[in-house]
């Protein structure tokens, strides 16, 4: 028996098909664009994500060589905050409008200005261009014919399912990334949804993460190999399932990841409302993972490389030659503004310090340093919260591979990390429904089957000095362009 989990995360669908036994059997990804049609856009077509992962499964099952009548059950994840805006008929009516994007800067401020509390109380974060709210409302404004032809609002993950089985449901945890969900009530709030003048039933059932939520219809088998009648779990949010797969199910626990986004969250029992904190509920029960984030992680890394050419491991090899520091090289990773702890969408983007010296291999080295810097500002912002935390850190996400960025990430957070055989979303949700079929009998479980240390990277006591006194400087040239930015 297998169980099949599929993320889609801000570059690229991944599968992972897991044994009975927790080991991986197969696994394959392939990437879809990211459009940035104007300053501060950023969209994704949300029939790529259903092509990437028709892809990904028949690369499964032909590698794997395994019956598709043998998997028990599918598991989708999703970087969340991504809605799609959908017609009576299930179709999307425009891009999905990316978590990343800030074009919704007004709206979050009329947002701010009259539901500002109301926000607050329900939701317990503050507008932010993140959010699905302050996107729908720009719709609404800038696209009113698009708006007038929406019945259904879906979120990335749940559009994928809706094609393998024809489902119309989200998880909870999603639903808190929406700026609709109350997190007291557990519900829909009635009260958020007339801000932006939709009907409760324009949104999906709301359900467990592990639930089971419908099966492979006939079309979808023909589409993908699957065969029909296979049950598919409703699925989660990315970030909770790599903190699930790193093994963080227990209060304290601590990751840090390397992603499109990055963040550094904390396993508590509890949510804690800040302004740099977002807040999210665990998988595991009474548990939430509060966490800082930083926009532009793994993201800042990508588009660097598609940008300027090469490949990963060569450019890692390049940078590794140079200096800690890249004497005198600085890059912010603001491609599209910064959250913690800024909350700020107009922040931009820079290299500063540039000399004749200065080569490929700096800039390569600078865009590394800068992620690292600019997550350190969100180590910073957790400490000051006081939120109890281990000494070691789980290191998650796809840019974790990289041992160099690691021993970065190490020496600027002054953090042991730990890095397990598997972490990613994809494994996470494989867990999932291996748990959900009764492969596990608890998720504590599947952790203890699946997660498996394979190294750990220590501080460098003398690296950890450099970097800060450059992350002084890095914060310099923050507050001295920041007034420049908000000018344009």
């Amino acid at each position: 028996m297998y169980v099949l989990g599929i993320d889609f995360g801000g570059g690229a669908a991944k599968a992972t098909l897991l044994s009975s036994d927790g080991v991986i059997t197969a696994t394959h990804s392939v990437e879809y664009p990211t459009n940035y049609p104007q300053k501060g856009w950023c969209e994704q077509n949300p029939h790529d994500w259903y092509a990437a992962a028709r892809q990904c499964i028949g690369a499964l099952l032909e590698k794997s060589g395994i019956p598709a009548s043998e998997i028990a059950a599918v598991s989708l994840d999703a970087a969340t905050h991504t809605a799609v805006l959908l017609d009576d008929d299930f179709q999307p009516l425009r891009p999905a409008i990316h978590w990343t994007d800030s074009r919704s800067v007004a709206e979050v401020a009329w947002l701010k200005e009259h539901f500002g509390q109301t926000i607050e109380t329900e939701v317990l974060h503050k507008p932010d261009t993140i959010w699905t709210l302050p996107q729908l409302l720009w719709v609404r404004k800038n696209e009113p014919e698009i708006w007038r032809q929406t019945r259904k609002i879906l979120f990335a993950k749940d559009f994928v399912r809706h094609q393998l089985t024809g489902d119309f449901v989200t998880d909870k945890i999603e639903a808190q990334g929406s700026m609709f969900f109350n997190y007291r009530t557990m519900d829909w709030s009635l009260e958020l949804c007339e801000v932006a003048e939709i009907q409760a039933s324009m949104l999906p059932k709301l359900v467990q993460p592990i639930d089971v939520v419908g099966e492979v219809t006939s079309q979808a088998a023909e589409e993908t190999g699957l065969v029909a009648g296979t049950p598919v779990l409703c699925g989660t949010t990315d970030t909770v399932m790599e903190v699930f797969a790193s093994g963080a199910v227990c209060a304290e626990d601590m990751t840090v990841k390397l992603a499109t986004a990055g963040r550094i969250c904390v396993v508590t029992r509890q949510a804690y409302p800040n302004r740099n904190l977002i807040n999210y509920s665990h998988v595991a029960e009474g548990l939430w993972y509060p966490g800082t984030a930083t926009k532009s992680c793994a993201a800042s890394y990508r588009w660097y490389r598609d940008t300027f050419g090469g490949k990963y491991r060569e450019l890692d090899a390049g940078a590794e030659a140079v200096p800690a520091g890249c004497q005198g090289l600085l890059f912010h990773p603001y491609l599209n503004g910064e959250l913690t702890p800024y909350a700020d969408p107009l922040l931009c983007g820079s290299f500063v310090g540039m000399r004749a010296h200065h080569t490929r291999a700096h800039f390569t080295r600078a865009v590394l340093e800068g992620v690292a810097l600019s997550m350190l500002d969100c180590r910073l912002a957790l400490e000051e919260i006081q939120i109890p935390h281990a000494d070691t850190a789980v290191v998650i996400g796809g840019g974790a591979a990289s041992p160099l960025w690691r021993q970065i990430l190490a020496d600027t957070l002054d953090l042991t990390l730990v890095q397990k055989e598997n972490s990613d979303s994809s494994f996470g949700s494989a867990m999932l429904a291996a748990t959900a079929v009764g492969m596990f009998r608890s998720l504590e479980e599947a952790v203890k089957q699946c997660s498996q240390e394979v190294s750990r990277t220590f501080s460098c006591p003398e690296r950890h000095a450099l970097y800060r006194e450059l992350f002084r400087k890095y914060k310099n040239v923050q507050a001295a362009l920041e007034p420049i930015y908000h000018e344009s």
